[in-house]
């Protein structure tokens, strides 16, 4: 069942076109990665599909309802954490979790729970401008929590973080799918969104090139190759293409004279394949 639904969606800011009609749906308890290169309209569509923005044309659903006509009823069901941090510096980090508790009506407990959730509970009475980058992102993200959303929008969630820190939050990104939550995701990271997507859109100048498994699109836009390393001087090593009768037979000639020490499958990544699709690299600063 969809939870969140786009047709033919559009947006411009004067003469720029920020979103050229674009239509999807996320279903209820799936991570649908949203992923483009900056300029792309990858905010922009947070904007709308979270009542902060009105669309230009078309139309968007949250939940069963509208995002123009209807923001006041989505605002309840979801939890949003963009990129910039806004959280208050000289309050404690439950302090931050307990005043949103009173904006979001839900309990005080609520605000310990979360800190526990992401590792904050020993750290809870420090001011967070004592906090380090990662534990700060943690915090914004038990934020979107506190109301037990049903939908959390999460904009370059792990972006400018070290790996460790980038691991934990993936793990509780994949937490919450299990509980049934809904996470529509934005990330530069391929690798991230390979790992924690069932499906992906890929978004380039407003449009989306493709929408499809991570495995799908994989197998339709990327290459299929094995590298041989042979049992030569220097160890030798040769890709070859699975799908090319030539290099097959290439294969079986070295097999048969007992030359192939290892041979390791290769599939594109999904960074080759945006590339292929939208001729820019993903990180690729708009112009």
């Amino acid at each position: 069942m969809a939870i969140i639904e786009t047709i033919d969606l559009t947006r411009s800011f004067g003469k720029r076109t920020a979103l050229a009609g674009i239509s999807f749906s996320v279903d209820e308890g799936e991570i649908f990665g949203f992923l483009g290169p900056n300029g792309a309209g990858k905010t922009t569509t947070i904007r709308i599909l979270t009542g902060q923005l009105l669309p230009g044309g078309g139309s968007a659903r949250v939940a069963g309802f509208d995002c123009a006509s209807e923001p006041g009823r989505i605002k309840p069901l979801i939890g949003v954490v963009f990129e910039q941090q806004n959280l208050y510096e000289r309050m404690s980090g439950r302090e931050n979790l307990q005043f949103f508790c009173r904006l979001f009506g839900v309990p005080m407990q609520r605000a310990d729970e979360m800190l526990e959730q992401v590792s904050l509970r020993e750290r809870a009475k420090d001011s967070v401008k004592s906090y380090s980058n990662g534990m700060r992102q943690r915090l914004v993200i038990a934020r979107a929590l506190l109301n037990r959303p049903k939908i959390l929008f999460l904009d370059e969630p792990t972006r400018g973080l070290d790996p460790g820190v980038a691991r934990d939050i993936r793990q509780t990104i994949m937490g919450l799918r299990d509980t049934g939550t809904t996470v529509f995701l934005t990330t530069h990271y391929m690798e991230e969104a390979d790992q924690l997507c069932r499906r992906v859109a890929f978004l380039n100048e407003g449009r989306i090139v493709a929408l499809d498994t991570p495995r799908n699109l994989k197998i339709a836009h990327g290459h299929h190759r094995a590298r041989v390393v042979l049992q030569q001087p220097g160890a030798a090593e040769i890709r070859i293409a699975l799908d090319d009768p030539a290099d097959a037979e290439r294969l079986r000639g070295y097999m048969a004279a007992g030359q192939v020490q290892t041979i390791h499958s290769e599939e594109a990544t999904l960074e080759e394949v945006f590339i292929q699709l939208a001729g820019r690299q993903l990180m690729e600063e708009a112009a």
